[in-house]
């Protein structure tokens, strides 16, 4: 909370975490919005009204609110885990290659560590503005995965002629 952003947490979870964000609340009323409940439609208007979306998961099979971010244009810092691993790839400053931040090990540090890396990208409006819209434009749909099998259905079909 010593940096300069606000934070907004809507779910529900362990106990621990409930106190734990409850006292975030109390102490930061101006910085953080703490929420402890589930509502999907809040949920997505939290996500496409921020400009990160923070997903350090210990474990993830794939998830869907990468996709939401990319296409609501918030930016994802997730860990690489599972689908998020799958679907995130960690931005380069240099290259600009890259649709999110992705960190490694499930610590404390390294999550924080990749804040900051994406805030730093923040500062700089017109490389934050092409990150943002690069995750716009991907394209993670049903019917781009269904052409991407039939693809492979026909090579494969060739293959046996």
């Amino acid at each position: 909370m010593s940096l300069d952003v606000g934070f907004v947490l809507l779910g529900t979870g362990e106990q621990k975490y409930h106190q734990l964000f409850e006292h975030i609340a109390r102490k930061y009323p101006k910085k953080a919005g703490i929420r402890l409940s589930y509502d999907n439609a809040l949920a997505h208007k939290i996500e496409a009204g921020c400009d990160m979306f923070l997903m350090p998961s210990k474990y993830e099979p794939c998830g869907l609110n990468q996709f939401y971010s990319l296409k609501y244009g918030t930016i994802p810092v997730v860990r690489a885990t599972g689908g998020l691993d799958d679907t995130i790839e960690d931005y380069n400053q240099h290259t600009r290659e890259g649709n999110g931040f992705k960190f490694t090990d499930y610590t404390p540090h390294e999550f924080l560590s990749k804040i900051k890396e994406a805030l730093e990208v923040y500062e700089n409006k017109d490389a934050w503005l092409r990150l943002v819209k690069k995750g716009m434009a991907l394209d993670f749909s049903w019917e781009n995965s269904a052409n991407q099998y039939i693809e492979l259905y026909q090579r494969a079909r060739s293959k046996l002629r």
